[in-house]
């Protein structure tokens, strides 16, 4: 395979039938907060079990509006991962909130329920789990931790979308949950979000404080609350509700790529496959994300990313953990504090996954990494 092709790690799953809903939002009389934002709501909500549906413009936004809508602020603690390629948490620290990060589960990347009762202080307000590269975190034992210490519990579902988890889907937990629509998302509108709740009540105070209707904009009523200006596009959500009525020949698509990255993975000892957990019924990856034997370290893990950049394969490390990033160290978090959260992040690496890759170029990707675990002198390490 030529060096200078590129194999990109996000390629949206567009057709026509995107391409027609678009052209027929853009002929509409309205191109903000009209009928196809309404539209995507109900489908969506309808798609993942929920009540009801609010789009906006983005997942931090949302989960932002979230905890304000609950009160939640300075002061309050909000217990989450580290473990995170969308870092939807930065919303916690935005709103005023510390977020406590907790320790990880190392198979499948989510919050070890058993790992957060010791976090818990008279100032937690809620725990934010997350589905992490589409894997279900452990609802069942969080359910019931969020039950016996009277918290609010949140699903941060950015990274997954077709997942299942003991009969229901991702999006169906805890009392309200995000979802993320840019790049490397399964529904792909460019920017937008949604948050899915089955509290009416609640979804009423989101849609203000996203902002008012062009009816609303004389009311006294509708500007108690300052609103943020978080709402959706319809060429967005047109884009969003075309792509939602393929969600499962998207899906299907894709898990076909994950089948064929198995079928070439799994004859390097030095990598390990995404692992699915016996209690969850369906994962949907967001990323194809491996992980590197233990005689990688952290640098080796990026050698090799770069290999594979210089070779035209567009790849990352899939995490940096909150607590190591800069503004969290400035607040006291040091490398170190979550050994098991770190384990995992400095061998795991993201890999392309979508549609449009052949099995030559997902050989080629693999073989690639087999190189360069050799010429960083790892070899083929085995767990």
């Amino acid at each position: 395979m030529s060096r200078e092709t590129t194999i990109p790690l996000s390629d949206p799953d567009l057709t026509a039938t995107e391409v027609r809903a678009v052209e027929a939002a853009l002929q509409g009389t309205r191109l903000c907060g009209g009928e196809q934002v309404e539209r995507f709501e109900e489908a969506f909500a309808a798609s993942v079990g929920r009540a009801q549906a609010v789009a906006v413009s983005h997942a931090n936004l949302g989960l932002q509006m979230i905890l304000r809508a609950h009160g939640i602020g300075k002061g309050d603690e909000v217990v989450c991962s580290a473990h995170s390629f969308k870092e939807t948490a930065h919303a916690i620290a935005a709103v005023g909130a510390t977020p406590v990060f907790s320790e990880i589960d190392y198979w499948s990347g989510t919050l070890d329920a058993t790992k957060i009762e010791p976090r818990l202080t008279p100032r937690t307000k809620a725990i934010l789990a997350a589905n992490t590269n589409g894997h279900p975190a452990p609802w069942a034992p969080l359910e019931a931790l969020a039950l016996e210490h009277d918290l609010l519990l949140l699903e941060d579902s950015t990274e997954a979308i077709g997942s299942r988890y003991q009969g229901r889907p991702v999006g169906s937990f805890g009392h309200s949950s995000v979802f993320d629509f840019s790049h490397p998302a399964a529904i792909t509108c460019g920017e937008g979000a949604m948050v899915a709740t089955d509290d009416e009540l609640f979804a009423a105070k989101l849609r203000r404080l996203r902002g008012r209707r062009s009816d609303e904009r004389s009311s006294v009523v509708a500007g108690a609350i300052p609103p943020v200006g978080a709402g959706m596009s319809d060429i967005a959500a047109a884009l969003g509700l075309a792509q939602l009525g393929r969600l499962d020949q998207i899906l299907l698509n894709r898990r076909i790529v994950e089948r064929l990255f198995f079928k070439h993975i799994k004859s390097f000892e030095g990598i390990k496959d995404p692992y699915m957990a016996p209690e969850a019924d369906e994962v949907h990856w967001m990323l194809y994300v491996v992980h590197m034997g233990t005689r990688f370290t952290r640098s080796s893990r990026d050698a090799i990313v770069e290999d594979l950049r210089t070779s035209g394969v567009e790849a990352a490390a899939y995490c940096h953990p909150l607590h190591t990033q800069r503004f969290y160290v400035d607040h006291g978090h040091r490398r170190g504090e979550l050994p098991v959260t770190e384990k995992v992040a400095d061998r795991a690496v993201a890999l392309p996954l979508h549609k449009n890759i052949s099995e030559e170029q997902i050989a080629f990707i693999v073989s690639t990494m087999k190189d360069a675990s050799i010429n960083v002198g790892a070899g083929a390490a085995i767990y």
